[in-house]
């Protein structure tokens, strides 16, 4: 699987985590995200989302596919946070 593979893939994870965070009670961390939450909470992921893949895509053209490998990486433990928070929201049993 290529490395762009990855990226939108953990988009979609990031995604998914995040609103199922907001379902049990968690909040959201970033205040750029917080903006754009302006419009509701799945509004706000998803243009977060979009901004992600528009920058993702961005890199490819510019041919920094390195660039994609680091922030892959740290998108890989932004999941395992979510996760980490899913596991400690109040309405988790």
């Amino acid at each position: 699987m290529s490395i762009v593979h990855v990226f939108v893939y953990l988009q979609l994870l990031d995604l998914l985590t995040t609103l199922v965070g907001f379902h049990f009670g968690a909040s959201e961390a970033s205040p750029f995200i917080r903006l754009l939450m302006h419009w509701g909470p799945g509004v706000g992921v998803a243009l977060s989302k979009a901004v992600a893949l528009i920058l993702g895509g961005w890199c490819i053209y510019r041919k920094k596919q390195q660039l994609i490998r680091v922030i892959t990486f740290w998108y890989s433990g932004l999941i395992v946070w979510n996760l980490m928070i899913l596991l400690a929201a109040p309405g988790v049993k």
